[in-house]
């Protein structure tokens, strides 16, 4: 699933591209009647109130909350995205074909759009400028509403989520507050907690540990303060430098232009289980366990609970 340096490096690819352009028509194949009544386009009558909404109305801006893409459009409507597990915004010019009925949307340019993995698609965006906006998602997983942009924080999709890591409002004294909420928790399920802290996931939570020497399963109310300290700017270090490199595309990820991140080139715990630690001198070797039903990975050496 998207994180939030793969969210944010969406996010700015669309303040580059589409600011200031106008919707002219949506497109969408999620319909299902058992969405029947959900407040997403995965419903279809709930998609007929989406089209009115949207249709017609400029873009004014781009911004992202935890692992949600807000844009912001004319008219105070603000399009709620949520990629979930296998989705990606794309941006390009695309043409509607009949060669491939279950994805019909063929795309035209970049070439970089026409990889395999982006070639998903299950919701369009066409402005008037003549290019499209995709939701290529392998799954389906993907959330897509429209809310009152005054409304947005409030709604109940952002109203319970905890503050955001980069923030200069986050300090030390900020993190170690939110910890006391779930201090009998294993520390890795508490970074993967939505309402403690918004954008972390299992990438940058299994980073964070592997670099700051903790074990997943210590306990949150246990860490020192020097420790928590270390794994604080750890968080902040790993986030910034997944933003740098474009995101992780180890799975299915792809900036808008349809090219991979290069996070998953710096990785040294996630998916290398049984791999021998590059931390030097350790000697330990990567194991995978589950935490709160997430796979987890660790060094058996390095990261102990004390």
């Amino acid at each position: 699933m998207p994180e939030l340096p793969e969210v944010q490096t969406t996010v700015n690819g669309l303040r580059s591209q589409i600011k200031g352009l106008v919707i002219k028509d949506t497109w969408t194949n999620y319909g299902s009647n058992y969405f029947k009544g959900s407040g997403t386009i995965k419903d279809p009558a709930y998609y007929k109130f989406f089209r009115k909404q949207v249709i017609g109305n400029k873009i004014i801006s781009a911004e992202r909350r935890a692992k949600n893409i807000l844009i912001n459009l004319s008219g105070n409507r603000t399009i709620l995205i949520h990629m979930k597990m296998t989705g990606h915004l794309l941006y390009g010019k695309y043409k509607f074909g009949q060669k491939n009925k279950k994805d019909p949307w063929e795309p035209i340019e970049p070439e970089s759009l026409k990889h395999g993995i982006n070639r998903h698609v299950r919701f369009i965006i066409t402005f008037n400028n003549g290019r499209h906006l995709a939701l290529s998602d392998l799954r389906r997983f993907a959330k897509i509403t429209v809310i009152e942009t005054d409304k947005i924080n409030s709604s109940i999709h952002l109203a319970d989520l905890g503050p955001e890591p980069l923030e200069k409002e986050f300090t030390l004294h900020a993190f170690r507050k939110r910890l006391e909420t779930r201090q009998n928790a294993p520390i890795k399920q508490v970074l993967t907690d939505q309402s403690v802290i918004s954008g972390i996931g299992n990438i940058y939570a299994d980073e964070s540990l592997w670099h700051a020497k903790i074990h997943p399963l210590q306990k949150a109310g246990t860490l020192t303060t020097p420790r928590l300290a270390v794994l604080f700017r750890t968080i902040k270090k790993l986030l910034s430098k997944g933003i740098k490199l474009g995101g992780d595309s180890m799975s299915d990820y792809r900036n808008i232009k349809g090219d991979k991140g290069k996070f998953q080139e710096h990785h040294r715990a996630y998916r290398k289980t049984g791999e021998k630690c590059s931390k030097p001198g350790c000697g330990g070797k990567i194991v995978r366990i589950t935490v709160g039903g997430r796979g987890t990975h660790f060094c058996d050496i390095h990261q102990k609970i004390n």
